[in-house]
């Protein structure tokens, strides 16, 4: 066994850490694929993890760690099966290897770890499923999270969180979902699906639909790994390249969005010299190949939209006529009143507070604009330019009731208290 670094230092630990996030997916999904059975593959390839834990630290880390894990876990599997007589006839189905598993770790292994996360992404992603199991199940098992940090990213109980998870298991099961990966003509319906999920997560990420922080910065760089795992598996997808250019563009303003205190910090207060630049070239690089070789997709242009907002020098000099523009065009793509709001309030930049407001107004009917709270939030910005005061305070008192998380409502009483003055 060739090993990276040996004994309990803390950069074998270290090392170990770092091949467990890198392989823990991979592994999981090539046994599911293996075993069609995702409790079963689960639950070896934390075995798998326990024995390295064991062994690693004192043997060094082996030359190809995920083929190690791999015939670990392959091999618990095996011996489990052998164990459980029902499933005696799936072993022969399965025409797994004849000797039994051994207690010892693997020695050398030649090959590389297969790696099937595709079929798992589409597996966790099935419109079998619901929206909620899709994005929970996509966490547990492409994100390594566990179940209690799967519930607190969504704001339930771990026991609310286990059943959300078993029942998308079950469900599986029932309607025998496959673990594979869509043909070219079921592709292009099944793949919206996926990156609806990955969104989802970094939207939670990015503005926290409740709790004490504006942001969760840690569920929004999972999601930004989990893209960019997609992307390197589908790298002529432009949708995939559009979703991981519109997360890394709105994530390079994490660090001036709030405050040393962790309050709101709005984009027109933002030191844009605090934004990751290196990231926003990345994202832009990544929008033009969202944008090239066919009809824009709608994450492509929202990372369009993303990026003039980081290309400019402050919200005065933002290029407002080609946002405008830009959200035309997302409307002919993928109507809905978010898009309709989101393109209110750029007139409202470009054309001036009125223009925006008569917008605004046109859409108070919405169902879903009623319980949003950005809504009456926008509509009160532009009734307080607009030194209409008494109006922007009851406006702020409707965002005030709909608002999740501490920092933005701070941020509203603090306007709903300048308004009454």
């Amino acid at each position: 066994m060739a090993a990276v670094g040996s004994g309990r230092g803390p950069d074998a630990e270290a090392s170990v850490e770092a091949v467990f996030r890198e392989e823990r997916g991979r592994l999981l999904a090539a046994l599911v694929s293996r075993f069609g059975d995702l409790d079963l593959a689960e639950e070896v390839t934390s075995e798998a993890i326990e024995a390295a834990l064991r062994h690693w630290p004192v043997d060094g880390v082996p030359s190809k760690p995920g083929a190690w894990l791999l015939t670990t876990a392959r091999r618990r599997a095996v011996d489990r099966l052998r164990r459980d007589q029902v499933l005696a006839a799936r072993i022969a189905a399965l025409q797994v290897e004849a000797d039994r598993a051994d207690p010892a770790p693997p020695a050398d292994i030649d090959g590389d770890l297969p790696d099937e996360r595709l079929q798992l992404f589409f597996t966790c992603a099935h419109p079998a499923l619901s929206a909620e199991d899709r994005t929970a199940l996509t966490l547990r098992c492409l994100a390594d999270l566990t179940t209690p940090e799967v519930a607190r990213a969504f704001l339930v109980s771990p026991a609310t969180m286990a059943k959300r998870i078993v029942r998308a298991k079950r469900r599986i099961r029932a309607n025998r979902i496959p673990f594979r990966v869509p043909g070219p003509d079921e592709l292009p319906q099944r793949l919206p699906g996926v990156l609806q999920v990955l969104y989802s997560i970094f939207t939670e990420g990015y503005a926290a639909s409740g709790g004490p922080r504006l942001q969760r910065l840690d569920v929004a760089e999972e999601a930004i790994r989990l893209t960019r795992v997609l992307h390197r598996l589908l790298p002529d997808e432009r949708e995939v390249a559009g979703l991981l250019a519109l997360m890394l563009l709105v994530h390079a303003r994490r660090g001036a969005r709030t405050a040393p205190g962790g309050g709101l910090v709005l984009l027109d207060d933002q030191d844009r010299s605090e934004w990751d630049h290196p990231m926003i070239e990345e994202g832009t690089a990544l929008v033009l190949v969202a944008l090239t070789g066919g009809p824009p997709g709608a994450y492509g242009v929202q990372a369009a939209i993303a990026a003039l907002h980081d290309e400019a020098a402050d919200v005065a000099s933002t290029d407002w006529p080609q946002i405008v523009a830009l959200y035309d065009v997302l409307l002919g793509i993928a109507p809905s009143p978010i898009v309709m709001l989101n393109r209110a309030v750029a007139i409202a930049m470009r054309d001036g507070p009125e223009a925006g407001l008569a917008l605004l107004d046109d859409l108070g009917d919405h169902p879903l604009l009623r319980s949003h709270h950005p809504y009456p939030a926008a509509r009160a910005e532009l009734l307080r330019r607009l030194g209409r005061r008494r109006e922007a305070a009851d406006a702020y008192r409707r965002a005030l009731d709909l608002v999740g998380t501490e920092p933005e409502r701070e941020h509203l009483r603090q306007r709903l208290g300048e308004a009454e003055r």
